[in-house]
């Protein structure tokens, strides 16, 4: 058997575009993946590590990147739109089957694939019921190793808020949500302005991006988050087992 071409860690970014997010929000929202794409250009040894997909939910969900090297000179980056509600639901389902086909098209083609790493960024709370929302999340991140039973290709999930986003659900997201591996959820500070938050918050991914790409390339595995200490002001993280934030 040949040996994999590499090892590459899928990162996902998860955009609400719900009306809430009009105005100096989605502009944030649209400079996140140019901010990647400059931040890599910069270390482009490291986009060989990675690759890079967006999506965007309101009532329903789209794929407005396809999961690609977004260095690859035939990558147009989109610009996301307002429109509907704040459907969770539709953006776990739709995130779960492109993990899914990109995960075994990725093998397929030769390499090797670190678990897919999620940052779900919202502003509000979802507008579907919440048995659905929370049976499309269990879908999306359940497996039980010792049956074999659930999504083997679980993401790692990062909840990411601003403005009337709801920090005990997104608390729920955070996953894993315990152990050595553990995830965390970025929130706002009370006051802060909301589309400056949501470019803190790309600067945190950034950060995750190039330390994850950096770990990979020296043997490591896996996502890397940025320590608490080194966050930007405005912006905190929180354990699933914190409380300090409601």
């Amino acid at each position: 058997m040949d040996a994999p071409l590499g090892k590459l860690l899928p990162f996902y970014l998860v955009v609400d575009v719900s009306y809430s997010m009009m105005g100096k929000k989605l502009d944030a929202a649209n400079q996140m993946m140019p901010a990647v794409v400059d931040a890599l250009a910069q270390a482009p040894i490291l986009s060989d590590k990675v690759r890079f997909g967006l999506i965007d939910f309101s009532d329903q969900a789209q794929v407005r990147l396809p999961l690609c090297d977004p260095l690859d000179e035939n990558v147009s980056l989109p610009a996301l739109s307002l429109r509907g509600g704040t459907s969770y639901a539709a953006a776990f389902r739709l995130l779960r089957t492109e993990i899914e086909q990109n995960v075994r098209q990725l093998k397929a083609d030769g390499f090797a694939v670190h678990r897919p790493a999620v940052f779900f960024l919202s502003d509000g709370a979802p507008t579907d019921k919440e048995p659905e929302w929370r049976a499309a999340f269990s879908e999306l991140t359940s497996f039980d190793k010792q049956t074999g039973q659930g999504f083997s290709m679980y993401p790692n999930v990062v909840p990411c808020g601003v403005d009337d986003a709801e920090p005990t659900v997104l608390r729920s997201l955070i996953h894993p949500s315990s152990g050595a591996k553990q995830m965390q959820m970025y929130l706002m500070d009370k006051g802060e302005d909301a589309a400056k938050a949501i470019g803190m918050i790309a600067e945190i991914l950034i950060s995750s991006v190039l330390a994850s790409g950096e770990s990979i390339a020296k043997g490591g595995s896996g996502l890397m988050l940025p320590a608490k200490e080194d966050l930007p002001a405005g912006i905190h993280a929180y354990a699933a087992d914190d409380e300090d934030f409601v």
